[in-house]
Parts: structure tokens; sequence; C-alpha cells
């Protein structure tokens, strides 16, 4: 990500080289999506504004973002997403994401 031209502030654009040293990979697509790939699975990233959504088959590697994430920004877990973007979620407790809607 790059702050808007005009408002650059030396030292405050770190996100991107973060998510970089975790192994994560910018989208050409859409720069605020990340996509980190193991062996069996992935990890997407997805940020807008002050909203993010962390999607992935590995709960335990889900936890581990999240925690580097909150040592190194200030953020609010709100749990598993219900809504975001006007896009509502329902899931199965076992088959995960169901549906989409908006």
């Amino acid at each position: 990500m790059a702050q808007p031209k005009g408002f650059e502030v030396q030292g405050k654009e770190k996100f991107n080289e973060f998510m970089k040293n975790l192994g994560f990979h910018r989208c050409e697509e859409d720069h605020y999506c990340y996509v980190k790939k193991y062996v069996d699975n992935y990890i997407i990233f997805v940020l807008y504004v002050d909203d993010m959504l962390i999607v992935g088959a590995n709960m335990e590697e889900i936890y581990r973002l999240k925690k580097q994430l909150s040592e190194n920004f200030k953020l609010k877990d709100l749990g598993s997403a219900k809504q975001i973007l006007g896009m509502w979620i329902s899931r199965d407790r076992y088959k995960g994401i169901m549906n989409l809607s908006q």
C-alpha cells in the first residue's frame, strides 16, 4: 500500500513490508489483498480502510497471524465475520462458509 501523494509520512508506510516479512504476497489485482501459501492450504488477508478479513483452513496459522498483527498494530478482533463490505456471510459449523449475500 502506498500513502496518498502529498500525504507521505516517512517511516509510517510499514504494513506492506510487515506482511511481506511474514511471507505474504500482495495480489496484483487488488493491492489490499495478501495471500500466503502453505504446502496444503493458504491464508487470504483482505484489508479495506479499517476492516479486515482473514480466510483460511488452518486456524492455528490464522491465530498466529492475528497475534503478530496485534503485536504490531492497534486492532480489535471481532471474531468470526458475519458481514463485510455489505455482504452477509452465513456458515455451517462443519462445512464452513455456505453463502455470501448482498
